[in-house]
């Protein structure tokens, strides 16, 4: 496939607001440890008002993933929702500086531009409070096809799956991807969103998916398996190509004919797990792209994923390419 992206993201479009806290404000306020809640906006503005000294970034798990590709090199482009309002204005120019296609139109009105309160504790873990505002609005009349159409790998948010609307973009975005030659990827996500949406996923995934990210406690999830080889069995009878990470033990790809185990890479100090996840894969998809051995792509992945996580926010904050590129001298 010739194609003038390598990878286009479907996904919340969210301004990441982090503070450190210790455990006991996460049991003040109600917030199970490393647990992604969906609150409303009053919610949102008492957790920001308790917070300590926050960053404030762009975020968003599919954008993450493709800021990260972007930084490697990459072609992106994005699709997500926003409103015409401060924290939709900085999340469009953050992903256009990046180099990324994003034509998606802000609301003009309806709910505010969605915005993620993470507390990230001694332990690095985050805890996640998103208030999905404009997100929860995208459906298949904001898909751009001309972009899916143009890509390589359509990667879609299993978190924006929480939206029926969002849930018919997801088939549409597939039958546009696929109908173009190019291949549909998935990340679940996070374990409470595998639980709401378990079966429904299973059928996205049969019917449309080419290339599912999960972490170990989302796939386990997802199969309800008693064990790491259960599921792993499971997932190579059911995915073209898989990749599950298992943070300081790497990550497992899993294709039809064999299973790659990939070393996590090192890293000095773990600051903030925030984006490990969508950071891996960025690196693998950004291999796979450019025709990479498996094995190469969860390498890519290891390495873009160690960078995210030995600082705040879930953006890389040096070059992956640069980064790459050292490593391979």
């Amino acid at each position: 496939m010739d194609a003038a992206l390598d990878v286009v993201g479907i996904g919340n479009a969210i301004v990441d607001v982090i503070a450190s806290a210790d455990d006991a404000f996460l049991l003040r306020h109600g917030m199970p440890k490393g647990a992604m809640m969906l609150i409303d906006e009053s919610r949102a503005q008492a957790i920001y008002a308790a917070m300590g000294p926050t960053v404030v970034t762009s975020g968003g798990s599919a954008a993450n993933t493709i800021a990260g590709i972007a930084s490697l090199g990459g072609r992106t482009g994005f699709i997500g929702k926003v409103r015409d309002d401060a924290l939709g204005a900085e999340f469009r120019h953050d992903i256009t500086a990046l180099g990324t296609a994003f034509r998606t139109p802000a609301a003009t009105s309806g709910p505010a531009t969605a915005r993620c309160l993470i507390v990230v504790t001694h332990d690095a873990q985050r805890t996640m409070n998103t208030f999905l505002g404009a997100c929860a609005t995208l459906g298949p009349g904001d898909l751009d096809a001309g972009l899916i159409q143009s890509a390589q790998v359509t990667y879609l948010e299993g978190y924006l799956y929480d939206q029926p609307l969002a849930q018919q973009a997801f088939q549409e975005a597939a039958a546009i991807a696929h109908a173009a030659g190019g291949k549909v990827a998935l990340s679940l996500s996070d374990v409470f969103c595998v639980e709401r949406h378990r079966t429904a996923f299973m059928t996205l995934i049969e019917q449309h998916v080419d290339i599912l990210f999960a972490n170990e406690a989302e796939a386990m999830a997802l199969f309800e398996a008693d064990d790491f080889e259960t599921m792993l069995l499971t997932l190579q009878g059911l995915s073209e190509l898989s990749a599950v990470t298992r943070s300081a033990a790497g990550s497992v790809i899993v294709s039809r004919t064999e299973r790659i185990a990939v070393p996590a890479a090192p890293v000095a100090r773990v600051v903030d797990t925030t984006g490990a996840g969508d950071l891996y894969a960025a690196g693998f998809l950004y291999g796979l792209t450019r025709g990479a051995p498996l094995r190469a792509c969860g390498d890519f992945g290891s390495l873009a994923a160690a960078e995210v996580i030995g600082h705040f926010g879930a953006r890389p904050q040096v070059r992956l390419d640069e980064l790459l590129a050292a490593r391979s001298v």
